[in-house]
């Protein structure tokens, strides 16, 4: 009886409710459910064997007359080992943190050699390390959810777990829980005390790696020098620096040679497990986990049309809204674009037209970016689930506004900073995915996307870095990367790379993924979508979106992959068939223009393309 309050307040959830059928299964998730309800309000040691189910089979029209029982607790008091009482409900007394526990030691209940255990209490948690702490105190503490003198609730616990793993500071998390002396207790409310076992990873890490890349369907061979501090000011920052080093070669006649694209980079991140304000935000972060993320990048590409520098920096914050959501803001991103070394063909193909040629001149972008994640995919669970990435971004409001405050006077038309010209435009896009989950091996994922990007005030073109393109393994298969539209322009056959950009996207994707034999797994697909311009400076024939045109305007490659599975990496191929290409003249389905082989196109990869 201690339990029927809080048993029929929640009826509302039961998955039992007259007119369904008769299903043990569906029996079985009850009692997890009211097992899990029980461990959230107190009930430590309650477990689902308390829970009986009771089915009348005589009432005749195949309908079942069903029990439910909830038993009493049974447990030692007053010296009996298995007296039968109501069901304790627990608080919390104490909590211990081990900083330095080690499993081996452990095991043979050896201190190791040359440590001493020392203890001190930090916001009524006791801690105990040695030497010094390897985590500051406030950091771990604002990562454990379960609080002294509150009733035991399993959720607090989850997201402890979740929490100090995601510091990724710690090789092991352990939480376990001690029941205080209670044999002797006739009150229903008992005492447990929490004990957290953490045993710290190494705090820095060299590696030097090869590795072989696909950018777009183009292979080729990279090093990596990378070095890593997870501890970087003792408040669990994990600082990454890398040196990186590729060269590229495709199929293409101009670049079977290796090496005819060139990158070299460097980059440094840091990640801070918190929001860095100058004001309090410890309950932000005990409700939301808050993250702080700092990069500085520099990265030089030679291309078999130009040459060309980027250098980036980025401040911004992730944080969950729920277990399925997750938001990041950037209110600092600076992008600085410098082009050298452009070859003549290609300099003439893009000043064909004045739109192209200003989106690959010299440029600063100074952008504010927020994206929302939503993904319920369960990992331990064959069920099916949605992915949801919406995002938005706006550059250069802020520098025109400084601008405007303080009448800077234009250079050709133009504001600039640092000799750039910077600039000025709104970008944003969705990308919505279902996994549809037939078995343990098939399923089918729909996806569709859409992205638009308009440039204003003192740009006329979106920069190329932020344009769409299509084509290649992660969009329309049958289409080689930037090789498809914008629209139903046709892009320079003799043109050296193919390089078919635009300032808005359209795309769906339907694939069936089923299981072959060994490692081998196979997909069936269909493509369809296009880039487009959205601007009327972009004077490409059949490039410009229009409403009453557009879907006359849809490309459609259908096909089949096979994908190898190794575990720890998937290998893909797929084969993509023109069924529809927008930029022929005449018939546009299944087109062959004189020789089938001009329809096929075969796209590599890792891991699944969406």
């Amino acid at each position: 009886t201690a339990l029927t309050s809080l048993v029929m307040k929640d009826t509302v959830n039961s998955l039992i409710h007259p007119g369904i059928l008769f299903d043990a299964d569906v029996l079985q998730d009850e009692r997890l459910r009211l097992e899990t309800l029980m461990k959230s309000n107190g009930y430590y040691s309650f477990v689902k064997e308390y829970i009986f189910f009771f089915a009348d089979t005589t009432l005749g029209n195949f309908g079942v007359s069903l029990q439910v029982e909830i038993r009493n607790y049974v447990g030692p008091l007053d010296g009996n080992p298995s007296a039968e009482q109501p069901h304790p409900r627990y608080r919390i007394k104490d909590i211990f943190v081990n900083t330095d526990y080690d499993p081996q030691a452990n095991a043979t209940k050896q201190i190791p050699e040359g440590k001493t255990f020392q203890t001190s209490i930090y916001d009524s948690i006791h801690f105990i390390y040695t030497g010094k702490f390897y985590i500051k105190p406030k950091i771990i503490n604002e990562a454990i959810y379960i609080q002294r003198g509150k009733y035991y609730n399993i959720n607090d616990v989850d997201k402890s777990y979740l929490h100090l793993s995601g510091l990724r500071t710690y090789k092991f998390v352990d939480i376990q829980f001690d029941s205080v002396d209670n044999s002797k207790v006739h009150s229903a409310d008992r005492w447990l005390n929490c004990i957290i076992r953490l045993s710290p990873m190494n705090k820095q890490a060299f590696s030097v790696s090869v590795e072989g890349t696909n950018s777009s369907g183009i292979f080729g061979v990279a090093g990596n020098m990378s070095y890593s501090h997870k501890n970087f000011f003792r408040g669990a920052e994990i600082m990454d620096i890398s040196l990186k080093g590729g060269i590229e070669g495709g199929k293409e006649s101009y670049l079977k040679q290796i090496g005819s694209i060139l990158e070299l980079g460097a980059t440094g991140n840091l990640r801070i497990p918190k929001f860095w304000l100058p004001f309090h935000t410890e309950q932000f972060i005990k409700k939301f986990g808050p993250k702080t993320n700092i990069s500085v990048a520099y990265n030089f590409q030679r291309r078999p049309d130009y040459t060309r520098t980027i250098a980036n920096t980025s401040f911004g914050y992730t944080w969950k809204g729920n277990k399925y959501l997750t938001h990041t803001v950037n209110p600092i991103e600076l992008n600085a674009v410098k082009l050298f070394a452009i070859t003549d063909t290609f300099k003439s193909l893009i000043n064909e037209n004045p739109y192209l040629a200003y989106a690959y001149q010299d440029h600063f972008v100074s952008v504010a970016s927020y994206t929302l994640v939503y993904n319920n995919q369960k990992l331990t669970k064959f069920s099916d689930y949605m992915f949801f990435r919406f995002n938005f971004e706006s550059a250069g409001n802020f520098l025109r506004g400084m601008n405007n405050l303080l009448h800077t006077t234009q250079t050709n038309g133009t504001y600039r900073l640092f000799g750039l010209e910077y600039s000025q435009f709104l970008r944003s896009e969705f990308d919505i995915r279902y996994f549809k989950v037939l078995n343990k091996t098939d399923r089918v994922v729909f996806r569709f996307f859409a992205g638009a990007g308009v440039p204003y005030g003192n740009s006329k073109a979106i920069p190329f870095e932020k344009q769409y393109f299509s084509g290649g393994f992660n969009s329309i298969r049958a289409w080689a990367p930037r090789e498809l539209g914008p629209g139903s322009y046709r892009t320079n056959q003799s043109a050296q790379f193919p390089n078919s950009t635009g300032d808005m996207k359209l795309e769906a994707n339907v694939e069936y993924r089923f299981k072959l034999f060994w490692i081998l797994e196979g997909a069936l697909f269909t493509d369809a979508g296009n880039i487009w311009a959205i601007t009327r400076n972009d004077d490409r024939p059949g490039a410009l979106f229009q409403w009453n045109s557009f879907l006359n305007d849809i490309a459609v490659g259908t096909g089949f992959g096979l994908r190898f599975d190794f575990s720890f990496f998937i290998f893909a191929t797929d084969f993509g068939f023109k069924t529809r290409d927008p930029s022929v003249t005449g018939s546009k389905w299944f087109p062959n223009e004189g020789k089938w082989t001009n329809s096929f196109t075969i796209n590599l990869g890792i891991g699944y393309p969406f």
